[in-house]
């Protein structure tokens, strides 16, 4: 059992450190920037779309 444990382990970790491709500095800089300009985006969106249902219900309500 603690062999097969131990095997595991040490093919988890040789395909950690010798098969995964990992990203350089510069990827993980760009990755981010791009992430944080699509939040940004994004919650701008969302913020447009609330402001205008508020308007349009307060506007129908209004109405009554």
């Amino acid at each position: 059992m603690f062999e097969s444990l131990k095997i595991a382990l040490k093919e988890s970790y040789v395909e950690l450190v010798q098969k995964t491709s990992w990203p350089t500095w510069g990827e993980m800089q760009k990755t981010a920037a791009i992430v944080a300009v699509a939040s940004v985006v994004i919650s701008l969106i969302i913020f447009a779309m609330d402001k205008v249902i508020t308007l349009v219900l307060e506007t129908f309500y209004s109405l009554f």
